[in-house]
């Protein structure tokens, strides 16, 4: 009997995210006495702050202390605090919603129009999401759609995973194919002298099986959950919780059959203002903040839709904006990571140390080892636009010394930029997604992990193919 405890007690207990992000904030901090300082200088043209190739020195070392290591968290919170209070009023607003009963009873009237058919439904989600995300729409704004997934994977009594995997996944394979991307695409382009969106037929093909593999491994996981739910990535207690709202959603289901006029006002109300802000996004260049705007604004109407008395709508707001914190800090807590290696001015001799000895490699090893260098680099600045900013100034004379197309230079730096990101613990947007979704990042790793290996051949496959024919122009 005490060996069976021992046992137990000895069995391996995955870590907390906040303990892993923490543990690697820790090893940035050692890092910065070991890694010598040094730093690129940049210049702005055209609003855009690029490095300057070539420019790279050393400077005084800067290594972080234990206030240094602790204060990173605080520093972390208040940069990503745009983030952070985006999370919490998402989630304040959005428990707002459900309280009308609006989502549920159209995830109901859609799931009935289709039969219960949960692989056409994932199929068309994940399809939708994808293409408008390859044409630059969408962006942050996925992290609002999550409670559509959601909602719609507890109707179909699959848990939140799948929820968040259709909608998450499905915008993630379209924004890394970056088809007509004016954004991260079309900073990488302008930056390496290429045409705006020239390459797109390769991209394309990317896509398309980006989407299918993504749509495939999703349903198959779908329909392991449908038949045991035991099976599900979630642990045990967040897979009770899961069952125990399905049950919940079930009960109100069967007690609200009809979809009043009311609740189709109010989904009509989210709708719109949803398509106004991805309006906005794409003439007005409006970002997160007015994103957070617009989901209060909405707030305020649909209380007035359904006649909701300020007093519930400050305690319905307040209990939603509660039940994501644990997320919402985890956002904040990985940008710790860079703000210790920006502080101690590391960042930029990882980039010089690993991109300049490439420049002695083959051809083809070269193409390949500048798509793994952005893959891993990734998992430190998970922002497309501020990778862009630092690696391809320095990507464009070292593709033209090794003699690879730049286009396959813009190629290698897309898909490693945007493959990590699913499971970087780094990436604020992936957090907040996770925060909303009510998922755990350790969850999260063990569904997500196997498709991120799939779509890493796909880049293998994809840059080599780029590398062998001299993917153009230039």
């Amino acid at each position: 009997m005490e060996q069976k405890n021992q046992k137990k007690r000895m069995k391996f207990v995955m870590p907390d995210a906040y303990v892993i992000i923490f543990s690697i904030i820790a090893l940035a901090a050692i890092a910065t006495y070991f890694v010598p300082a040094g730093s690129f200088e940049r210049e702005t043209v055209d609003e855009v702050t690029k490095v300057i190739p070539g420019s790279y020195t050393p400077q005084e070392s800067n290594p972080a202390n234990l206030l240094d290591l602790f204060k990173s968290v605080q520093l972390g919170l208040i940069e990503t605090a745009n983030i952070i209070f985006l999370i919490f009023i998402i989630g304040g607003i959005v428990a707002v919603i459900e309280s009308t009963g609006a989502i549920n009873s159209g995830i109901n009237t859609l799931i009935d129009k289709t039969k219960g058919r949960y692989m056409l439904l994932i199929a068309t989600v994940s399809g939708i999401f994808g293409m408008l995300a390859s044409m630059g729409v969408v962006a942050n704004a996925v992290i609002a759609f999550i409670p559509i997934g959601i909602a719609l994977a507890k109707s179909l009594k699959l848990d939140a995973i799948t929820g968040v995997a259709m909608v998450y996944l499905g915008y993630y394979s379209g924004m890394i194919a970056g088809i007509f991307d004016p954004t991260i695409l079309g900073l990488a382009q302008t930056i390496a002298e290429l045409p705006l969106f020239s390459g797109m037929p390769l991209r394309i093909v990317i896509f398309i099986a980006l989407i299918t593999i993504t749509i495939i491994y999703t349903s198959r996981y779908a329909k392991k959950v449908k038949n045991n739910p035991e099976k599900s990535a979630m642990n045990i207690t967040s897979l009770e919780t899961e069952q125990h709202q399905s049950e919940e959603t079930e009960t109100d289901n069967n007690n609200k059959t009809v979809f009043t006029n009311t609740q189709k006002l109010v989904l009509l109300t989210f709708i719109v203002s949803l398509g106004i802000f991805i309006y906005g996004a794409l003439t007005m260049d409006w970002g997160i903040n007015d994103l957070v705007g617009v989901f209060l604004i909405m707030g305020v109407v649909i209380a007035i839709i359904a006649r909701i008395s300020p007093n519930k709508f400050v305690n319905l707001f307040i209990d939603g904006a509660k039940s994501i914190t644990y997320g919402a800090l985890v956002a904040g807590l990985a940008r710790g990571v860079v703000v210790v290696m920006e502080n101690g001015h590391i960042l930029d001799t990882i980039v010089n140390a690993a991109l300049t000895p490439l420049e002695s490699t083959s051809l083809f090893i070269g193409g390949q080892l500048l798509f793994i260098f952005n893959l891993l680099f990734n998992l430190l600045v998970t922002s497309g636009t501020g990778q862009a900013a630092i690696v391809m100034p320095i990507m464009v004379p070292l593709v033209d010394i090794l003699g690879l197309t730049r286009q396959t230079g813009v190629l290698a730096f897309m898909l490693g930029d945007g493959f990590s990101n699913i499971i970087a613990p780094t990436s604020g947007v992936l957090m907040a997604v996770l925060a909303v979704g009510g998922v755990k990042w350790t969850e999260w790793i063990r569904f997500a992990f196997p498709l991120l290996l799939m779509w890493i051949a796909v880049g293998f496959i994809a840059v080599g193919y780029a590398i062998i024919t001299g993917y153009g122009p230039f």
